[in-house]
């Protein structure tokens, strides 16, 4: 020990004497020791509290906070536990978690592992279920709106219960007497573990079917709250809600209720009950039906007896035959003896219109008019011949023509074609105007014969 500082002075160097019991250890070896210290003394506890702050990460481990009302501590629960667990752990749910005291070292912080986790009593496991059972209704998976209405004699009905229990013998013995139908059944655990899971997979798996049943019961026979749990799970109650087929839930008897009869479309207090809703009597129908046959024979005959009874009234009132057809026969009378004397007054009238019109058709008028009409056509004769446009070429005129064949009409269009073709009464010549030579002809003229040329 230094004469500078006195004994038990703290120094400005940590150090170290003979026979110090006081060694200095590292934070990793208290934290170790606090760890085997908490584990070996609290190795097995049960501590019942409120969850809160219950979060599940990816990799399946649960965490959150026990408390009460003056102090809290962390919890964990592993993924192989938490996959054990009987109920889905919701914040403000009173719980009874068992397991082991142990510290985590990096926050310095301690936490309770937990193995097995349970509902504090029946007013806890009651105050979970209505939780939930607000929590799902404000979603709206229970509204009335919803529900549909179930067929009404459905050819195939799914049911989703134990193969092994009494429940499917009712169900398919209330059938087989009311309505003998198609039964599918989707074999499930009722109860335990996983039984939530498996009973929301049968119901989509019968939605997902290329033939799915007309009709879906959920059934499971009475129990407690804690056998009944399984359907109240969300994972039931989302299955049966999104559901496209119509479904009947049958839980329990008549005094239990769970959580997926609320989001059915129809509740059953009982599962033969549920066979009852789900088909019709065929009893009944056939005896509805004779009875309907019998009243719609019953119907047609009284139809048939009034139309009969009308008709008779009516022929009672109709006039006989002989009556109604007397003055048609009466009149075919009267034209019969009319018919002989219209034909010969007809005949007479005709010979007078063709004596009137024979004298008139004497030889002597059509010679005349014979005659009258020769002098006609002669005189349109004389006049054709007069006009026709060589007549006088005869007189000493000719036609003066271009090369082209167009007509000439004055000097000025004749010194403009220069070369001439003159017509005469007896043929063509060619000529030049100024004193030119005509051109030798590049062609005869169509329709007109060559012509020798005058110089």
């Amino acid at each position: 020990m230094s004469d500078d500082f006195p004994a038990g002075d703290p120094g400005l160097l940590a150090s170290e004497g003979p026979g110090d019991n006081a060694r200095a250890i590292s934070v990793s070896e208290l934290s170790s020791a606090l760890k085997r210290t908490v584990e070996s003394a609290f190795d097995h506890v049960r501590v019942r509290g409120e969850i809160s702050g219950f979060k599940r990460v990816a990799s399946g481990h649960c965490y959150f906070t026990l408390k009460d009302e003056s102090a809290c501590v962390d919890a964990v629960i592993w993924r192989g536990q938490a996959g054990a667990l009987r109920f889905q752990p919701e914040d403000g749910v009173e719980v009874i978690a068992t397991g082991r005291l142990t510290t985590y070292p990096a926050r310095s912080r301690y936490q309770i592992v937990v193995d097995r986790l349970e509902l504090a009593g029946q007013g806890a496991l009651m105050a979970l279920l209505d939780q939930r059972r607000r929590k799902l209704a404000a979603e709206g998976l229970f509204d009335e709106a919803r529900k549909r209405p179930l067929p009404f004699a459905p050819a195939r009905i799914g049911v989703v219960t134990s193969p092994t229990g009494a429940v499917i013998r009712d169900i398919l013995h209330r059938l087989e007497d009311r309505f003998p139908t198609h039964v599918q059944l989707w074999p499930v655990p009722v109860q335990g573990d996983g039984a939530a899971e498996k009973v929301a997979a049968a119901v989509a798996g019968f939605n997902a079917l290329s033939m799915p049943p007309d009709l879906i019961i959920v059934a499971r026979g009475g129990g407690s709250i804690e056998d009944l749990w399984a359907f109240n799970e969300e994972i039931v109650v989302r299955a049966v809600a999104g559901s496209a087929i119509p479904v009947i839930s049958a839980v329990g008897h008549e005094t239990d209720t769970t959580l997926c009869d609320f989001a059915a479309d129809r509740r059953a207090p009982t599962p033969t009950a549920a066979a009852e809703l789900a088909v019709p009597v065929r009893a009944e129908l056939m005896a509805q039906v004779q009875s309907l046959g019998a009243r719609a024979e019953r119907c047609a005959r009284r139809t048939h007896e009034r139309l009969g009874e009308r008709l008779e009234a009516l022929l009672r009132h109709w006039p006989a035959e002989a009556d109604l057809l007397a003055p048609q026969r009466q009149r075919l009378d009267e034209l019969g003896d009319r018919l002989p004397r219209g034909l010969r007054a007809r005949l007479d009238r005709a010979r007078g219109e063709l004596g009137h019109a024979a004298g008139a058709l004497r030889p002597g008028l059509l010679i005349h008019a014979q005659a009258r009409a020769a002098e006609r056509l002669a005189a349109l004769w004389r006049i054709a011949e007069a006009a026709h446009p060589e007549r006088p070429l005869a007189r000493g005129y000719a036609l003066v023509r271009d090369r082209d064949g167009r007509v000439l009409t004055s000097a000025a269009a004749a010194r403009a074609a220069r070369r001439l073709d003159l017509k005469f009464h007896d043929g063509d010549v060619e000529a030049g105007v100024g004193g030119e030579a005509p051109a030798p002809r590049r062609s005869p003229l169509p329709g007109r014969p060559d012509q020798p040329k005058l110089l």
